[in-house]
């Protein structure tokens, strides 16, 4: 067995632990390094990483590397890469975790520039619901990035790199005064005071939706430490100074995301996904498909081809580098409170102030002043244009351009299309200077989807449709054999159409089997009978019996009788005629005459006597029907006496 830092062949295997075997490199960082391993002992595919040995030298790290690979390994959510086991090989500490095939969004960035609206607001969902596990287990990532949120082939995202983050109750790494961190995405108080919370979690998520969406950071700087004096002292730019259609809804998200100061941030995860979930129910379908168009970062035709599972691969360590070994860093060792808060301006003294206070009051008891104040100045109004009927871009402009200020919300409308003004508050006229005039656009129609409803009983029906906000129209009622009585045959819409709100859906419900009147087949042949009875869809069954007045194979009597009422699929029964019971005939040969008249007629028969010369002797000479000859009772037996 080898550690990875020996030297081996090319065929021969590097094991860790006696049970990982490497199978190819994917990522290389200032840290760690990421290897592909199959785990020999579950036979499954693994991410196996391998922390440098450097880090093994504090005892410190160790402790709490080995710490937070347990409570990591506790972290179980569909969009977090599982941590499944730790131990050491060598001078080194691993990790083995979830493998999960596909890309990054680092990746992705790179390749497309930007996303659009619905994409990024999709995937930064995701990424708060991950959050949102880690943060009630009492984790906090610290080191939310683009490469940290991976793309599987199989579709979603999931949140890696928990193996390192630390427990909500602990606030600097290591027990020293320095913070890691990539620079990009750290919080203010982070840098100022190493403090790792949840919300510091909401800040670097709320800078990967403003790169997702302009398609760059919102603060660069050629040295790690100018972005992070950035990240203290600067607001991030409004999302609409890039992007001009950018809703407003999605504008106060982002900036709830990254506010400076953590009294006006979303605290946690759980708060910022329930505020992105209101925010993308009110976003019409064309704006969600808008896209900042910038160019990206790779060309197409540079893109490389998967290398295989044979090759090696290294992802690039431009965003991982420390910033003490050569690269250009993202992720750095800030010292805390390296950078602090930008000083306020001392106040002039106040005795500096009285003579502008003075001159301003002179101006306003004067007309110059009061004519200043109502027209141009604070006190002015300005014409607030009517712009009920016009295109949402169109109305922005034109208020604006009256120096009034606007926020924008957004409804429902049966009749006046998306992106499309139904009315201002306050109405058009005279309005002061400055004022907020709240523009009310359409989001179009609201639309519904229509849910399974075919095969459930009306009543459960009736909930689901009213669950999906879809309207009920009338029921149609059908008979059928088939579906049972109250139960929906058939929609007038398939389940998942999306229709409007006011557009009815009618259910066609069953009302069981039809009505019918039970035919008379009474004196029928049996297959006549069966015939007749099967069209009206009756369940038969047949007893046969000895009829002496009914001929064989024709219907004695039915059950219910004919002219009941009842139902298709109802069962009748029918009584079939076998015909007249037979008897054997006893023989009588060579009896006396009186004996064999009393013997046949106590077996049933009637006897017919014929003497042959006389019948002197009184004998039977001969039968007929012959001995043995099965025949219904009261048949006349002929015998001949001699």
């Amino acid at each position: 067995m080898h550690t990875v830092g020996e030297s081996v062949s090319e065929t021969e295997p590097v094991i860790i632990d006696h049970r990982y075997r490497i199978v190819r490199r994917i990522a290389r960082g200032g840290m760690s390094q990421v290897y592909v391993a199959h785990d020999q002992r579950l036979e499954r595919d693994i991410a196996l990483k391998i922390m440098h040995p450097y880090l093994a030298e504090s005892e410190e790290f160790v402790r709490l590397f080995r710490r937070e690979a347990r409570a990591a390994a506790r972290l179980s959510h569909p969009g977090v890469v599982a941590v499944h086991d730790q131990g050491q090989t060598g001078d080194s500490f691993y990790l083995t975790m979830e493998y999960v095939p596909g890309g990054n969004l680092r990746q992705r960035l790179d390749r497309e520039g930007s996303l659009t609206l619905e994409t990024a607001l999709d995937i930064t969902e995701q990424i708060l619901a991950a959050l949102d596990a880690a943060h009630r287990g009492g984790l906090v990532h610290r080191d939310v990035k683009p490469e940290n949120v991976l793309l599987p082939t199989s579709g979603g995202v999931k949140v890696a790199d928990f193996g390192l983050a630390r427990a909500v109750s602990e606030a600097s790494m290591s027990g020293t005064s320095t913070v890691l961190g990539t620079v990009a995405y750290l919080a203010p108080e982070v840098v100022t005071d190493g403090v790792s919370s949840p919300a510091a979690d909401v800040y670097a998520v709320g800078i990967l939706l403003y790169e997702m969406l302009t398609g760059a950071p919102p603060f660069t700087g050629e040295r790690p430490i100018q972005v992070a004096f950035k990240h203290v002292n600067d607001s991030v730019p409004a999302l609409s100074e890039t992007i001009d259609w950018i809703p407003s809804e999605v504008d106060e998200f982002v900036a709830a995301l990254v506010a400076r100061s953590t009294s006006d941030r979303e605290p946690d995860a759980a708060t910022a996904l329930a505020h992105l979930r209101r925010v993308i129910e009110d976003l019409p379908p064309d704006l969600l498909a808008k896209r900042h168009e910038v160019a990206p970062r790779i060309p197409a035709e540079a893109e490389q081809v998967d290398p295989g599972p044979d090759a090696t691969q290294e992802i690039s360590t431009r965003n991982t580098a420390l910033i003490d070994r050569g690269a250009k860093p993202s992720k750095v060792a800030v010292p805390i409170g390296a950078v602090k808060k930008k000083p306020k301006a001392d106040r002039p003294h106040r005795r500096r102030r009285w003579p502008l206070a003075l001159a301003l009051i002179v101006l306003l008891a004067t007309g110059a002043g009061a004519t200043w104040w109502f027209t141009i100045g604070p006190g002015g109004t300005r014409e607030l244009p009517a712009v009920a009927g016009t295109a949402e871009a169109s109305a922005v402009d034109q208020i604006r351009n009256n120096e009034l200020e606007v926020h924008i919300s957004r409804e429902y409308h049966d009749t006046i299309e998306s992106g499309v003004v139904i009315e201002t508050d306050p109405g058009p006229g005279k309005v002061r200077v400055g004022t907020t005039v709240n523009i009310i656009v359409s989001k179009g129609i609201r639309t519904v989807t229509v849910p399974e409803v075919v095969g459930v009983s009306e009543a459960d029906a009736d909930s689901a449709l009213q669950k999906a906000g879809v309207t009920k129209g009338e029921t149609a009622k059908e008979h059928s054999d088939t579906v049972p009585a109250g139960t929906v045959i058939s929609a007038s819409h398939n389940p998942g159409t999306v229709i409007p709100h006011n557009e009815s859906v009618t259910l066609t419900v069953s009302d069981g089997p039809a009505p019918i009147t039970f035919p008379d087949v009474v004196g029928q042949a049996r297959a006549e009978a069966e015939a007749a009875l099967g069209e009206l869809g009756l369940k038969i069954s047949i007893a046969e019996e000895f009829s002496d007045s009914v001929d064989k194979g024709r219907v004695i009597s039915m059950s219910p009788a004919a002219g009941a009422a009842g139902h298709r699929l109802d069962s009748v029964s029918l009584v079939v005629s076998k015909g007249p019971e037979l008897f054997e005939v006893p023989s009588v040969f060579a009896k006396q005459v009186e004996e064999a008249e009393q013997v046949l007629r106590n077996a049933g028969f009637k006897v017919k006597v014929e003497r042959v010369l006389g019948g002197v002797f009184g004998t039977v000479h001969s039968q007929d029907p012959k001995a043995g000859t099965m025949v219904p009772k009261g048949t006349t037996i002929t015998i001949k006496v001699v």
